[in-house]
């Protein structure tokens, strides 16, 4: 179980980063592109190391967290602006995880008609993850999301073995990149889409939990990461094979559903059951993730603002954790089955400018010694991890918001 213990902030983030929208988005690039996109996968997740590594490199070095970083050294705006961001994804991102576990719930055992179903098990899911992530305190959330992201990895993984792809074909497409007109749109979607957005933040906290400083802290954070982002990767791979063996279309969490009943027939039904109790932990587990980790950010912008900062023991004790956890949990409830364009578009606005705001900050920050200390400080892999980070981002960011500001 030590060994396990080093590993679990990464299998944190892991478990937290990967949900429905990766697992939605790997099918479908599968489905319409074949396997010629594989390469991708494992890119996109070579770049989320690149930022969570040089996360957690700043905040070893300097023994505070990325946003007492950026207010120190950037200036208190960042604390509103970020506050804004944050605000808008935990509605939007709140109400689409309760939804996705409404989903793959209903599939599963549904009560009802399908529309209340979902909305009864996104809600069902949303309290119940709020008493699990409060009851049992950080080390039954540890040992929870750990069975969860085992079940998601074994039953996505396992399904894909089933299939019985051909594995020169997975073995060149891992390799070799295959850019056919069909694979162009989905590059985008899996590069960017492995590994989550603002929950990389989340992981500064959790190795807190675990007392990591210094250069023994980079290295247990190095060799988590690598454990987290390789299964990450491998998760996303299985999910572009299962795709490759079917045709599927559409989108939102309903996919998964169509996604499972299709596998019934090479799989039969028990493959079908394999592939929604992989989904459900797949979603389960980014929630719960959410609902512990993302609270901690709203904590230290509130200790921020009074001009200290709490032991991580306190943190989940404090009013300010406790209070954006039941924001966390009940503001998206309103939001449950409806579409509602002007927040999606403000989330789209705050995800695009987020990721290669991090990355450019990492650039910044941590290639000032006399911040970060020279033992410390970027190299030269590390520049370049996240110069191609930010780069990727920018223009991702730009390519979503320009298509959905024409849609």
């Amino acid at each position: 179980m030590g060994g396990l213990r080093r590993l679990l902030p990464g299998i944190l983030v892991a478990a937290t980063g990967v949900g429905a929208g990766d697992l939605i988005t790997a099918s479908l690039a599968g489905s319409a592109a074949g396997l010629g996109v594989l390469w991708a996968v494992w890119l996109g997740a070579l770049l989320k190391l690149a930022l969570n590594e040089g996360l957690a490199r700043w905040q070893m070095g300097t023994g505070t967290t990325l946003l007492e970083g950026w207010v120190r050294h950037l200036g208190t705006w960042v604390q509103w602006a970020f506050l804004a961001y944050l605000l808008v994804w935990t509605v939007v991102v709140g109400a689409a995880l309760m939804n996705a576990c409404g989903v793959a719930a209903t599939g599963l055992l549904p009560l009802g008609d399908p529309g209340t179903s979902k909305v009864a098990w996104g809600v069902l899911h949303g309290l119940g993850g709020l008493v699990l992530v409060r009851a049992g305190g950080f080390g039954l959330f540890e040992r929870a999301m750990s069975a969860f992201a085992g079940v998601m990895f074994v039953a996505v993984v396992a399904t894909a073995v089933l299939l019985r792809p051909d594995w020169g074909a997975v073995g060149r497409g891992l390799v070799r990149p295959h850019l056919h007109e069909a694979a162009l749109p989905w590059l985008v979607g899996l590069i960017g889409g492995v590994g989550g957005t603002v929950t990389l933040l989340s992981y500064g906290y959790w190795i807190r939990e675990h007392g990591r400083a210094g250069e023994a802290g980079l290295r247990a954070s190095r060799l988590d990461l690598g454990v987290a982002y390789a299964a990450t990767a491998v998760f996303g791979l299985a999910m572009v094979v299962v795709g490759s063996r079917i045709e599927l279309t559409g989108r939102g969490a309903g996919v998964a559903l169509a996604l499972a009943e299709q596998l019934e027939g090479p799989l039969g039904a028990p493959g079908r059951w394999l592939f929604l109790v992989g989904f459900w932990g797949a979603v389960f587990s980014s929630l719960l993730g959410v609902w512990q980790g993302v609270p901690y950010l709203f904590a230290d912008f509130a200790a921020l603002r009074r001009g200290h900062l709490l032991e991580p023991r306190e943190v989940p004790r404090s009013r300010a954790y406790r209070g954006f956890q039941l924001f966390l949990v009940l503001a998206p409830m309103a939001f449950l089955g409806l579409e509602v364009r002007a927040i999606q578009l403000a989330y789209a606005v705050f995800g695009a400018l987020f990721m290669p705001a991090l990355a450019a900050t990492l650039l910044w920050m941590n290639n000032r010694p006399s911040w970060i200390g020279a033992r410390f400080r970027n190299r030269w892999l590390s520049n370049t991890g996240l110069a191609v980070t930010l780069a990727f981002f920018a223009l991702a960011g730009w390519r979503a918001l320009a298509g959905l500001w024409s849609s």
